[in-house]
C-alpha cells in the first residue's frame, strides 16, 4: 500500500502524515499557572513528580493498517510510587522481561473524547533510550482501545491529525 493516499475530509492528496502527537506533561501539571508548576512539579522529558503522584512519559502505539509502522501518541501514565522507583531502577537496563504494570492516562486524547484521562493501562518497561509503552485492557471497549487492536486506515490517520490541529 502506497504511503498516499486522496482525503475525502480535505480533498487533498497526503503523503508522509505524521506518525506522533505527543504531550510535554500530564494534563494536569500542565494546566497549572508556570510559576505554580515550576514550584510544586519536578519534571524532564521522562518523568515527573508533582507532590505524591508520579508520571511517566510513554508512546501508546496505534498500528497503522497496510503498514509496518504504527501512529504513537507520546502521552504520560500516572503510576504509584513503587512503579516509579522500579521504573528508575530501570531507566539504562533493558527493561522488556519486566512483567507489565499498571497506570492511568495522564492526558487527554482529543480525537477520542471522554475516554482517554485516567483510562487504566498497562505499561512495558523497553531497551534504554526508548519509552515504555501502553497497551489499554482487553476490557476497554473505547474507541481509542479498538483502533489499538485492530489498527487505523489512512483516513483515520488523516482524521485524527485534523482534529489534533496538524495540517499533515
Amino acid at each position: 500500500m502506497a504511503d498516499t493516499f486522496y482525503c475525502a475530509i480535505c480533498g487533498q492528496e497526503h503523503e508522509g502524515l505524521s506518525r506522533d502527537r505527543g504531550f510535554t506533561l500530564p494534563d494536569e501539571v500542565w494546566a497549572l499557572p508556570e510559576a505554580e508548576r515550576d514550584g510544586q512539579a519536578r519534571f524532564n522529558d521522562d518523568l515527573c513528580q508533582w507532590g505524591e503522584r508520579y508520571f511517566i512519559r510513554c508512546i501508546l502505539p496505534v498500528p497503522l493498517k497496510g503498514l509496518d509502522d504504527y501512529f504513537g501518541w507520546g502521552a504520560w501514565a500516572e503510576v504509584e510510587a513503587e512503579v516509579f522507583e522500579r521504573y528508575l531502577e530501570l531507566y539504562d537496563e533493558d527493561g522488556r522481561d519486566e512483567p507489565p504494570v499498571p497506570g492511568k492516562l495522564a492526558n487527554r486524547l482529543e480525537p477520542y473524547p471522554g475516554v482517554t484521562l485516567g483510562t487504566r493501562v498497562l505499561i512495558q518497561f523497553q531497551d534504554p533510550g526508548e519509552r515504555p509503552t501502553l497497551t489499554l485492557l482487553e476490557t476497554d471497549k473505547s474507541r481509542l482501545a479498538q483502533d489499538q487492536r485492530d489498527g487505523i486506515d489512512a483516513a483515520r490517520h488523516h482524521e485524527i491529525l485534523e482534529i489534533c490541529g496538524a495540517d499533515s
